[in-house]
């Protein structure tokens, strides 16, 4: 062994000494694990070298390194400075466009970062505080949002193609409309919670409805003036939109720009006319524009250009935002688009050669040319973060309503549906995922009510909100049946189920949020150090640089021990600030984002630009951040619900359900990792651990078979299933008839049981319970007020299974049957 000559004698030590090689593999994994700077890794390398005896020239050398990296001027100029040549050489750092470059730009961080970091302060993420309603806005919502709800008759929207004048006439009167104009411009000044749970109310009565209160209060004139409006503009627009005197709409979307909205090609051209007053010429095709066929001032996105150079800037001025009246000549409006037959107004529209003062029509202003960009990604946040989310949550808690309703109602050979286990399997989902998008809704709604607007928070909230909306709907009308696929005004779902698609192309189409924009803007912005490292080498700031790299690197080690170390504990050292039954998830959590930390990285150091192409791996990154992001939100609402024991089921299921995403969506990166070398180690070793160490299964039966009583029997997790939504009070209606006869129902269960029990022990003959019960008074089994609460029961059953039919005359186009309760009880067919 002589040949290895300074190392001998540290390998012999080690060999006869393994209870302290243990203890210092130990402590130097704890020092990893914790994520100790260097200057502590600096020590603990010397201390080993001296502890097993190394030659002193060995221990000199070694301290010399290390005080080298310890220094950072000298670390800058030797090492750093050769590290950012190479980086550039190989350009293993990706191109980032001017486009790409705003939108990373464009709003905050928020808990997201926390998930990046591989390590998250999970004290900090549920310290986040629930936005709570003003008595104001309490009281809006319980008069205000009910009565528009009233107003509201769906079914008349959808045969005849147009909202009633007085619902639209109600929803200006009100300020519907105005919900984010502050209230010194006349508006409701709402806070975002409010703005959300209004628009969970009437889109659980009206998808037409809510888009049309969704589009004023989202992406429009009034959020862009609210923040980047001159005070002559909010002055002018900002009363009349609030009233709705003016109704704006927005034009971004065009025949050869939809999600990419960088590529639009509406052109305005600057020059000066006559008197001096710098105009715009514009010229654009615009479509998919909602609410534009009925504007009258159209909010417009555009490539600026100034041939003359009047504002100094050069020729391409870039993306700018303006507001046109609709009025004015060469504007074509009025033609509409037919969104899967959903009536509201979504529409195309042209403007040619349109004249308008630059001054006044810019948003902002002449400074503000070029900068409509920036204010677009800034402020797309409310439709990603409100509005949709919103929407599919009032949706979700409808659809949970109407099954758990109609699973015990409807009754299939003498028993509930809700008895049958295939029935129970898919409504277990549904209230899963109403519970997930309540519980992602609330913690967006979060950051956006501190003034904080995350792109990467919002983008997530719209596309996991919509996609769960949209499984949701699919699984309501399998529970519903035939009650689903027959139209008319007793059907609650139909418009909601054939509407989905809508929510899932707009705001961005979710195949290219989640691929794209997700990940794709999440692994920059919300690393601690990845755009810090792509910016100092764009400005070739050498200091910039060494700081974010070494830091980079620290945190690569840190995660690698930390996804290790809870790996093989199935997270049990992680830290959790709850007891109870949350805690196990804070501890699975912490293990998902180390693992998900050190995988980042590996992808983006080792794919580097390449990853941008590689849109089915970042699609599952951004599953596996979805999912964390989601499970966030549900130990954060779990927690603020006050921990309810009746709410353990559906807790435990809705994370069990997060959990298995997420181990699949790691499945499928390990499985298709193709990097040289260590892809084989993926696919092979690392994708085997991960199979027999799976971080969750898929619920179980029993689990499922938990959360469906409660829907069925438990007022507490009924009214956290549809909390906020519009239930009518009308039993004439459809919501409002199902209700009834479910807690007729439910009154007349103990009185069944009673019948039923007579029944097996020979006391009363076999048959339908309908038919002995008048037996069952005689022979005193049931009492008459028990034969009187059964027979209503059965008869409030029997009503509510029916489904609408029609006449010639009704079923065509603009055929309305008769209001009344006259329409709703004749020519009763059975689902």
């Amino acid at each position: 062994m002589e040949f290895l000559g300074p190392f001998y004698g540290i390998l012999t030590n080690a060999a006869y000494c393994w209870p302290t090689l243990i203890g210092v593999v130990v402590a130097g994994i704890t020092i990893g694990y914790m994520g100790s700077p260097l200057v502590v890794w600096s020590l603990y390398l010397v201390a080993v070298a001296i502890g097993y005896s190394a030659p002193p020239v060995m221990i000199y050398a070694l301290a010399m390194v290390l005080l080298l990296f310890n220094i950072q001027p000298l670390r800058q100029a030797i090492v750093s400075s050769g590290v950012m040549k190479v980086m550039k050489a190989l350009q293993l750092i990706p191109k980032i466009s001017d486009t790409e470059r705003t939108a990373l730009e464009a709003g905050v961080v928020w808990m997201e970062a926390e998930l990046f970091s591989g390590k998250p302060d999970f004290k900090k993420m549920m310290d986040q505080p629930y936005g709570k309603l003003s008595d104001e806005e309490q009281k809006f919502l319980d008069n205000e949002a009910n009565e528009l709800c009233r107003l509201i008759d769906d079914w008349k929207f959808w045969k005849t193609r147009e909202m009633q004048a007085e619902v639209f006439d109600f929803m200006k009167e009100k300020k519907f409309l105005g919900m984010i104009i502050p209230k010194e411009y006349g508006g409701l000044g709402f806070s975002h919670t409010a703005h959300s749970m209004i628009l969970q109310k009437v889109s659980s009565r009206s998808i037409p409805a809510s888009i049309t209160i969704m589009v004023p209060n989202s992406l429009g004139p009034a959020e862009l003036l609210n923040h980047y409006g001159t005070d002559e503009q909010k002055n002018k627009y900002l009363p009349r939109l609030a009233n709705g005197t003016e109704i704006p709409c927005f034009g971004l979307t065009e025949p050869m720009a939809g999600s990419d909205a960088g590529s639009i090609t509406s052109s305005g051209v600057l020059f000066k006319d006559s008197d001096g007053r710098i105009k715009i010429k514009l010229n654009w095709r615009k479509r998919w524009i909602t609410l534009a066929s009925i504007s009258t001032l159209i909010g417009l996105a555009f490539q600026l250009r100034d041939p003359e150079n009047l504002l100094g800037k050069g020729e391409d001025i870039g993306i700018t935002c303006a507001l046109i009246p609709s009025h004015l000549d060469g504007i074509s409006l009025g033609l509409r688009h037919d969104p899967l037959s959903i009536p509201f107004h979504n529409c195309p529209m042209e403007g040619k050669d349109v004249i308008v003062d630059a001054e006044e029509c810019i948003i902002g202003g002449l400074v503000n040319a070029g900068k409509g960009w920036g204010m677009l990604m800034e402020s797309l946040g409310a439709g990603r973060g409100i509005s949709l989310p919103a929407q599919s949550a009032g949706g979700n808690k409808l659809v949970s309503r109407l099954v758990s309703n109609h699973a015990v109602i409807r009754k299939q050979f003498g028993l509930p549906i809700g008895k049958f286990e295939g029935v129970e399997e898919p409504m277990a989902r549904i209230a899963a995922k109403t519970y997930h998008t309540e519980a992602m809704s609330q913690y967006v709604l979060s950051a956006l009510d501190q003034g904080i607007a995350p792109p990467v928070v919002t983008a997530m909230a719209k596309f996991a909100c919509t996609e769960m909306a949209r499984e949701t709907l699919k699984e309501g009308m399998d529970v519903l049946g035939g009650a689903a696929i027959s139209m008319g005004p007793r059907n609650s779902i139909a418009t909601g189920w054939i509407a989905i698609p809508i929510s899932i192309t707009v705001e961005g189409a979710n195949i290219l949020t989640r691929t794209l924009m997700i990940f794709g803007q999440g692994a920059l912005r919300a690393h601690p150090f990845a755009f810090k490292e792509v910016d100092a080498i764009e400005n070739n700031d050498l200091k910039a640089f060494d700081k974010a790299f070494w830091g980079h690197i620290g945190h690569i080690v840190r995660n690698t021990l930390r996804s290790v170390v809870l790996s093989f504990t199935r997270g049990c050292l992680a830290t959790s600030p709850h007891s109870g039954p949350s805690k196990r998830y804070f501890k699975k959590l912490a293990w998902a984002s180390a693992s998900f930390a050190i995988l980042a990285d590996l992808a983006m150091g080792l794919l580097g630009g390449q990853l941008k192409i590689k849109e089915k791996l970042t699609g599952r990154f951004a599953d596996i951040l979805i999912w964390m992001f989601i499970a966030s939100a549900m130990l954060k609402k779990f927690d603020a619900d006050g921990r309810k024991k009746e709410h353990e089921p559906l807790f435990h299921y809705s994370m069990a359900v997060a959990f298995h995403n997420i181990q699949i969506a790691f499945d499928g990166i390990f499985a298709n990792m193709d990097i040289p070398i260590l892809g084989l180690f993926f696919k092979g070793p690392i994708r085997w651990w991960s199979r027999f160490n799976t971080m969750s299964f898929e619920p179980s039966d029993e689990m499922g078979h938990r959360v469906v009583r409660g829907m069925l029997t438990d007022e507490s997790v009924r009214e956290v299933l549809s909390r906020g939504i519009y239930i009518p009070k009308d039993p004439n209606e459809g919501l409002g008839r199902m209700e009834r006869a479910y807690y007729k129902i439910r009154e007349a269960e103990p009185v069944e049981k009673k019948i039923k029990k007579a029944i097996r022990k020979k006391e009363l003959p076999k048959g339908r319970i309908v038919s002995v019960l008048d037996l069952a008074v005689e022979k005193k089994i049931i009492s008459q007020q028990e034969l009187e609460v059964i027979k209503e029961a059965e008869m409030l059953r029997y009503d509510a299974i029916q489904v609408d039919s029609f006449n010639s005359h009704e079923y065509g186009p603009g055929g309305l049957p008769e209001t009344g309760p006259e329409m709703v009880v004749r020519r009763p067919h059975e689902s």
